[in-house]
């Protein structure tokens, strides 16, 4: 959600933080803004894209060399330029740029009030900045201990970055419940959401933990200690990340870039996991607990949104590789249910960004009751894999569009690795088996370079469709997580009201809405339930709906049915999946952008969500 940029050091901040801005922009929001200190300390915010930023503080003062800059996701009042955040203290001599919500702020905002503090906002940010303040002035302290003595005060959830006019060399960054990385450069500092806008300038970051705070100064040792003021010590990790992956190649979106790199992300995903040679999967981020999730009396999935639709074909996955009984959860529903979790339950976390704040709280709790957490994520150094006991990386690479591909690819491959590895440990499956079904899975990136050949053709349907009201799309089986999958494709980018169904429940309800306007998208690979969908298909043609069905290539009989057919390879079932989704994403991505829709920040939507 809202992001992050700060600087100190010998360079001007502006250039840094509005570049910072501008990879930021992938996480979602609606105002953004920057705080630089030059003897002055000069503040422009603005509702809207941070080209508007950018054109409003034209021929204003920005020299400086030490600043913070935010965009802002809105959670306490409508986006505006009085909620845009930085935010000044009362006096205007400190500012704040913050991303999570401050759960007590009224409490505190009423007390403040009463002793004579004024707001310009709405936010629960200005409340904070405001009790800096009044610390700071009612018990004399300098600007860190004034910030550390605020945060024991507050309950929530917060990133935060502050400065100070009266101490301007100086960045105080705090850290609870939301991402925070700090670079560390030659004589300079750099503070982020994430490490996108920092690795142009150094590879040499710290991933904050919860309840920790640091003091930046420059051309001083960086000091990392506990709110508690307990010292710590720093530790001091290498980016990975090319700054290559950051930018769109040629492509017109970071969501089409997305959709054609996946043969290379699931490469990337299997690459010195799956060796065929020696007939194994090795994920070694989880070897320590293969016994556990063999021996798992249950095994829970936790994630939100795409990462869920994963995890439900891994609950196919698992069940019939692992034998293993798996129950897949909302994060959100989860963590305030009273589940039953024992010991003998292994929780597998879902997540992209690894900073999901929902997903976060329900594998605490998960592990406050005893069991094992596991982790699949794709952002190295983020907060879920250091909360989970152990996990496997995706390497799907940054994923900068808001609407998720290739990491949910990379999530079905690397659960599919998984399923195969505890089965084949376990015996759950023949070892000839086991050997087909990974030959299979070597050979899926090159049969996803089959099917984005498709896309000039998946590009004409999408022409047809770009106007319609509704969608239905339907699925059995491992398909039934796809067509949820394209159903939130084409909701989140294009703002056309879709529904994924398993095909059985049309019947039971959505063919109620088929009339020739309806476009049904089907999912009917010649696997598994292919007479059931066979039907499913003759019962919409019946009502006059419109018919796109996904095909294994050389179909006829559905071909003879459907309005449009879009072939792709034969593959196992199981990884039909891997395949199927690829043409959904296409469709979802030129009906967006025929309806002139903002595809790589859909409005309303975060690429991360930090808060509840």
């Amino acid at each position: 959600m809202c992001g992050i940029v700060a600087y100190v050091g010998d360079k001007q901040a502006y250039p840094i933080l509005i570049k910072g801005l501008h990879r930021l922009e992938y996480r979602g929001y609606d105002s953004s803004g920057v705080a630089i200190l030059n003897g002055k300390l000069n503040l422009y915010k603005r509702k809207g894209k941070v080209n508007q930023l950018e054109d409003f503080v034209e021929n204003k003062d920005i020299n400086g060399t030490i600043g913070i800059a935010h965009t802002r996701w809105a959670t306490h009042g409508q986006p505006n330029d009085e909620n845009a955040h930085p935010h000044f203290s009362q006096n205007q001599d400190l500012a704040i740029i913050h991303n999570g919500i401050i759960e007590n702020y009224v409490s505190l905002k009423e007390e403040l009030i009463s002793r004579g503090h004024k707001f310009l906002s709405e936010t629960d940010t200005e409340v904070l900045i405001h009790l800096i303040e009044d610390i700071q002035d009612n018990e004399k302290l300098d600007l860190a201990e004034s910030v550390r003595v605020a945060l024991n005060q507050v309950v929530g959830a917060y990133a935060i970055a502050v400065i100070s006019k009266d101490e301007s060399n100086k960045l105080i960054v705090a850290k609870n419940g939301s991402p925070m990385v700090i670079g560390i450069g030659d004589n300079d500092f750099y503070v982020a959401s994430d490490a996108t806008p920092i690795v142009e300038y150094t590879r040499k970051v710290i991933y904050m933990e919860d309840g920790e705070m640091a003091i930046l100064e420059k051309g001083k040792d960086i000091i990392l200690k506990s709110v508690k003021n307990i010292i710590h010590t720093p530790y001091f990790q290498e980016l990975t990340m090319s700054l290559d992956a950051l930018e769109k190649g040629g492509y017109e979106h970071f969501m089409l870039k997305e959709i054609f790199e996946q043969p290379i992300s699931i490469r990337e995903t299997m690459r010195g996991r799956l060796r065929l040679g020696q007939g194994i999967v090795n994920l070694g981020g989880i070897t320590e607990y293969k016994n556990k999730l063999m021996n798992a009396k249950r095994i829970l999935m936790i994630a939100c949104g795409t990462s869920w639709h994963a995890g439900l074909v891994g609950e196919y996955l698992f069940e019939e590789l692992t034998r293993i009984p798996v129950e897949v959860e909302y994060a959100s529903e989860f963590r305030y249910r009273n589940p039953i979790i024992t010991e003998d339950d292994v929780v597998i976390a879902i997540s992209q960004s690894g900073e999901t704040a929902d997903t976060l709280a329900a594998i605490k709790m998960a592990k406050e009751k005893g069991a094992t957490i596991l982790g699949i994520c794709n952002v190295v150094g983020s907060s879920i894999p250091r909360e989970t006991h152990a996990g496997s990386y995706t390497h799907a690479g940054p994923e900068i569009g808001v609407a998720s591909t290739k990491a949910f690819t990379s999530q079905v491959t690397l659960l599919t690795m998984m399923a195969l590895m505890i089965a084949h440990e376990k015996g759950s499956i023949t070892n000839s088996r086991h050997q087909q079904l990974l030959n299979a899975l070597d050979a899926i990136p090159n049969q996803i370079e089959e099917v984005l050949k498709t896309n000039d053709f998946v590009k004409e349907v999408a022409l047809l469709y770009k106007d319609s009201k509704n969608a239905l799309y339907l699925g059995r089986g491992y398909n039934f997580p796809v067509a949820l999958e394209g159903a939130l494709k084409l909701k989140e980018i294009s703002y056309i009201h879709a529904e994924g169904y398993p095909a059985a429940e049309m019947k039971h309800g959505p063919i109620a809405l088929i009339d020739e306007q309806m476009p049904v998208i089907v999912i009917a690979p010649k696997k598994g339930h292919y007479d059931k969908l066979v039907s499913n298909i003759q019962e919409v043609k019946a009502r006059k709906g419109k018919v796109i069905a996904i095909v294994t290539k050389g179909d006829t009989e559905v071909r003879n049915m459907a309005d449009h057919v879009i072939e792709i390879p034969e593959v196992e079932e199981l990884l039909v999946p891997l395949v199927a989704t690829i043409p959904l994403q296409l469709f979802s991505y030129y009906i967006a952008v025929m309806r002139d829709c903002n595809v790589d920040q859909p409005r309303n939507l975060a690429k991360s969500v930090t808060v509840e």
